[in-house]
């Protein structure tokens, strides 16, 4: 959904209350946890955002609280949302002069804690895109490394969305870069040293 201004409490709530209510608006719920689907743009990122225990157990409260959503042009309602299977959550993204309002609903938890942990969520039937986006936070016991790992794939379903997209990719593409430097920042508080942050 497209608007001119930025979104009220009470649109917001309005939001929620029919996303809750709302399906998936993708086929292949899940797939990001095995064989993604064709017809869908793919994208996979990672980076690493730590080194050793300490660092993982920050990343894993990072993404408990969302912290790969604190940057100033995407607003998450609500941040306090518990990473569980069919919560869902609104996204509100400021872009060229005025906003989209989308709602996503989690898939799937990834709970292995000793190694990994996140989540995935699906788009609804509200979200101008349609797919799927997957969060994780991985540990290497042998190297130790704390990796942050995004996979997603999708493409447009609003009709101003499938119109203007170069610049869906290109906002896909911003959001990719700005949530590693969130969580870069959710771990590297003080404890990261340079050199640490590599890419691949």
């Amino acid at each position: 959904m497209f608007v001119l201004s930025e979104p009220t409490d009470a649109a917001v709530g309005d939001l929620l209350a029919n996303a809750a209510k709302s399906t998936f608006s993708y086929a292949d719920v899940g797939a990001t946890s095995g064989k993604t689907p064709a017809g869908f743009n793919l994208d996979h990122n990672r980076v690493m955002i730590g080194r050793g225990p300490d660092d993982f157990e920050k990343a894993k409260n990072a993404i408990r609280s969302w912290k790969m959503f604190d940057f100033d042009w995407v607003r998450l309602v609500r941040t306090d949302t518990p990473i569980e299977e069919g919560r869902t959550v609104a996204m509100i993204v400021r872009h060229f002069g005025f906003y989209s309002m989308s709602s996503a609903r989690i898939v799937y938890v990834i709970d292995d804690l000793e190694r990994r942990f996140g989540f995935a969520y699906g788009t609804l039937a509200e979200h101008v895109e349609m797919g799927e986006e997957r969060f994780s936070v991985e540990f290497d016991a042998e190297t130790e490394e704390v990796w942050y790992d995004l996979l997603a794939f999708s493409r447009p379903k609003a009709l101003f969305a499938k119109l203007g997209y170069p610049i869906s990719r290109y906002l896909q593409r911003s959001f990719v870069r700005d949530s590693k430097a969130a969580m870069l920042r959710a771990v590297n508080s003080n404890d990261i040293e340079p050199g640490q942050n590599r890419e691949r």
